[in-house]
């Protein structure tokens, strides 16, 4: 049997609110009671849950994401913590050792970071994947689980972006080119 892990990628109020800086809106803020259950089940069952969450620093010139989109997820800004009552979650769960918060600074949450090496720690070999944008941080973070030969799985009713025709592209390559498996919950 596999062990898993969850990776809740960048569900912050920036990404998700209304008056978010690059807010997916109401796609992302219909995923909420989903991603929710799905986390509190891995918290409860002792998985590793991850809430790997997009960090930047006002105007960095070195950052390619400065030229691409409105400054977003701005260290020490409401804008960087997380969205709605999964805030409320991470919250009540933080101190549990299952329970990872994890800074990441480009699309996928392999890239700079110690993802990889917690995960192996763990025994992990299937990751499940929720979150926010479908097409961009889930997709660069399915991406790098691939390559480092890690089973994905996505739950399509728990992830969203602001571009729908993004996102409906993003989860047939889950399934057809990473062989993922895509859930309904």
């Amino acid at each position: 049997m596999s062990k898993k892990a969850l990776i809740i990628i960048d569900y912050t109020v920036d990404f998700v609110a209304s008056n978010g800086a690059l807010t997916c809106g109401e796609p992302g803020q219909l995923i909420e009671e989903k991603l929710i259950s799905i986390s509190n089940t891995f918290i409860e069952q002792g998985h590793l849950t991850i809430f790997a969450v997009d960090t930047h620093y006002e105007n960095d010139p070195l950052h390619p994401e400065t030229k691409l989109f409105p400054a977003h997820n701005i260290v020490g800004t409401e804008g960087r913590e997380l969205y709605g009552g999964l805030s409320e979650l991470y919250k009540q769960s933080e101190q549990l050792p299952h329970v990872n918060w994890m800074d990441k600074t480009r699309y996928s949450s392999f890239v700079g970071t110690d993802l990889e090496l917690k995960l192996r720690a763990n025994g992990v070999t299937q990751l499940h994947l929720v979150g926010v944008c479908t097409d961009i941080c889930v997709l660069h973070t399915a991406i790098d689980a691939y390559n480092k030969g890690f089973e994905i799985v996505i739950y399509d009713n728990a992830v969203a972006s602001f571009d729908s025709d993004g996102h409906a592209w993003a989860l047939r390559h889950f399934k057809n080119s990473l062989g993922a498996s895509i859930k309904t919950i």
